[in-house]
């Protein structure tokens, strides 16, 4: 008997159907998240300008704090305890323009701005810092007698504008050694960031950052220039050359806003001495940025703390540059823009520079 087998076309169809409505299904989820993703980019581009605009808002936000904080009757000063810093406010503040004014959320038109102002007086100019002034800084870090000629002399090469190295430092022969080779810049640094190409500093980042050689990210430039794995072993330092350096300011330092380390470079200055001048400008709380502060009003004060009269022309009470940080917000997008200003007077405070970074997920450019 023959028999014959009947296929099962339907079977067959069924399984193309459901094949095609996978393929399909896919093919609309993929379109759709390249829509969400389109239309997240368009509406990016579309904030882009947004907040560019609340950025530069938030300039001229500080520029409006500083200069009102500069005219109030009775606070011829700048100190922690003040507006602009972040502090409640003295009592002259509380009948100005700046009482209940607050840096944080502020409303500007679809958005909102978060200012943070820093004076640069509270820091050291790196480059009007002689030998001395660099060694007691490395010294107050921790750095062994080896590296602190080294570093000092290097810097110090690295801005001076001939091709002559200091006995421990380097120029541009030196520089030029290494793989691959670039020049001393010999001329004044502009971006601190730049001691990370110093002999002495290059070999050893943790210098500039502070911590160890293992608490922070190498840069690109270290990777490429091999700066990264030194030989020899590296110190835990408790605070580095960022902290106590800028390369913008009057040259002469805030003695109501700077920390206790930095008070230790000025002359006659040891730890004690420092902590008394934080007492003196603190209150009766001790702590800076309060209600109680009691601001140093001219440097005079000082001999109170036990300061040499030596160390008072290098101070100052009244600060002249500053840093601005803006975080500008639209919805769930955000960018940090950062300005520095300088402040002649209340009528004259002018934008030396003004760029923006990104945050994490935003398109990465910087201007």
């Amino acid at each position: 008997m023959k028999i014959s087998t009947q296929t099962r076309p339907q079977g067959i169809a069924l399984f193309i159907v459901m094949i095609a409505i996978f393929v399909l299904s896919v093919m609309a989820a993929i379109f759709a998240t390249s829509m969400k993703v389109e239309t997240k980019l368009a509406q990016n581009a579309g904030h882009g300008e947004q907040l560019l605009w609340l950025g530069r808002s938030g300039v001229e936000l500080a520029r409006y704090v500083l200069a009102e904080q500069m005219i109030i009757p009775g606070e011829p000063y700048d100190s922690l305890n003040q507006v602009w810093a972040g502090g409640p406010g003295g009592l002259a503040e509380s009948n100005s323009p700046l009482a209940g004014l607050s840096l944080d959320n502020y409303p500007v038109g679809d958005g909102t701005v978060s200012i943070k102002i820093i004076d640069l007086e509270r820091k050291v100019n790196i480059n009007t810092a002689n030998t001395p002034t660099l060694q007691q800084a490395l010294i107050l870090m921790g750095v062994g007698a080896d590296g602190i000629s080294v570093i000092a002399d290097s810097i110090q090469d690295w801005i001076d504008p001939d091709d002559n190295p200091r006995l421990a430092g380097a120029e541009s022969d030196y520089y030029q050694s290494l793989n691959p080779p670039y020049y001393a810049k010999n001329a004044p640094i502009d971006d601190l960031s730049e001691l990370l190409l110093v002999k002495g500093i290059a070999e050893h980042p943790e210098i500039y950052w502070g911590g160890s050689a293992t608490n922070h990210v190498p840069a690109a430039f270290q990777r490429k220039l091999g700066f990264v794995n030194s030989p020899f072993q590296a110190a835990n330092y408790p605070f580095g050359l960022k902290d106590i350096f800028t390369p913008l300011s009057t040259g002469r330092i805030n003695i109501n806003t700077t920390d206790a380390n930095v008070l230790q470079m000025l002359p006659g200055v040891d730890e004690t001495t420092a902590q008394n001048i934080i007492k003196l400008r603190a209150g009766p709380d001790g702590a800076d940025g309060t209600e109680d502060d009691t601001p140093i009003v001219n440097p005079g004060e000082l001999a109170q703390a036990g300061v040499p009269a030596a160390a008072f022309p290098l101070c100052t009470t009244r600060s002249s540059t500053f840093e601005v940080h803006v975080i500008a917000r639209i919805g769930d997008d955000q960018r940090e823009f950062i300005a520095i200003l300088y402040r002649n007077s209340p009528a004259d405070i002018q934008i030396l520079n003004f760029y923006w970074k990104t945050f994490p997920g935003n398109d990465g450019k910087s201007n």
